[in-house]
């Protein structure tokens, strides 16, 4: 549809970012799928070992099943926070008439600072010795015996982990999600408002089916960036105590680079790759699903 001296700048614009990209990510998976059929420590020469790592991996690793299981929990929490966060802060902001530059600014700011800075943040929130912020609000509203060292705790650990990444990207989701509200046609929700529509039927049958789109991409965003998480859980717990808050992120990267284990590392980075695009696949199936009804 575009004349040929359209398309070459339009490939001459494309062709260094999309180079970038093959070489940054399509180019490490390919490596790690390579790998992931062999047996190496990094230095000694690879040996060839086909499935058996993916049958180790399957069958015969327990601490693998407990965190891809720590990671779908750990994933949840943070749609909760995120989606429902966002969305709630969203929906609040469009009724606002003051602040909301304000109150965008104070919610966005987490998703620009530093996550080493985040994580010991949240440490000394959950700290017990010396009594961290949490701890001490519970013990000014007299909920004393529920203080607990949170990151201690294998009862508490993994969603003490998971608040600090919902928290931090609440902020950028919420942004999205109201510039696609803000878009809604005013003529839409004033006819409906005319028609004697309550705000609960404004926002379900009006708002949502119109930002539909952008809550897809949204709903992708946050669960390939959760099912990714790394950088916060691994500097706060290490994966412990015990593999209470160990997830596929952080023990792939303590099998390669402590147990020195790449090929079956890469196997476990190939099985994180599959159950993002699962993941994608059923969350596009899902609400497709749903619009069509």
């Amino acid at each position: 549809m575009l004349p040929n001296r359209s398309r070459t700048s339009v490939l001459v614009f494309l062709l260094p970012p999309l180079l970038l990209y093959c070489a940054a990510v399509l180019f490490p998976i390919l490596q790690s799928l390579f790998l992931s059929f062999f047996s190496w420590n990094g230095i000694s020469e690879m040996e060839f070992v086909g499935l058996q790592n993916y049958v180790r991996m399957l069958t015969a690793d327990d601490i693998f099943w407990r965190s891809f299981f720590n990671a779908l929990l750990y994933l949840a929490i943070c749609l909760v926070l995120q989606l429902g966060g966002a969305l709630v802060v969203a929906s609040l902001l469009t009724s606002l008439r003051r602040g909301r530059e304000l109150i965008k600014t104070l919610y966005l700011l987490p998703a620009v600072i530093s996550t080493v800075a985040i994580a010991f943040l949240f440490v000394r929130i959950y700290s017990i010795d010396p009594v961290g912020l949490l701890n001490q609000l519970l013990h000014w509203v007299g909920l004393g015996s529920l203080e607990r060292a949170w990151l201690s705790d294998v009862n508490t650990v993994l969603a003490a982990v998971s608040a600090p990444e919902g928290w931090r990207f609440t902020g950028l989701y919420m942004l999205i999600i109201y510039a696609a509200l803000i878009a809604v046609p005013k003529e839409l929700e004033e006819a409906a408002v005319l028609d004697g529509a309550s705000k609960w039927t404004l926002f379900t049958k009006i708002r949502f089916p119109y930002i539909r789109p952008v809550w897809i991409t949204t709903t992708i965003m946050a669960t390939t960036y959760g099912l990714r998480g790394f950088d916060i859980p691994y500097l706060m717990t290490n994966g412990g105590p015990g593999q209470s808050s160990e997830l596929l992120t952080t023990y792939m990267y303590k099998t390669a680079f402590t147990s020195t284990d790449f090929g079956y590392a890469s196997t476990i980075s190939v099985f994180i790759v599959i159950e993002c695009l699962v993941a994608v696949g059923l969350i596009l199936f899902m609400l497709k699903r749903k619009a069509d009804s």
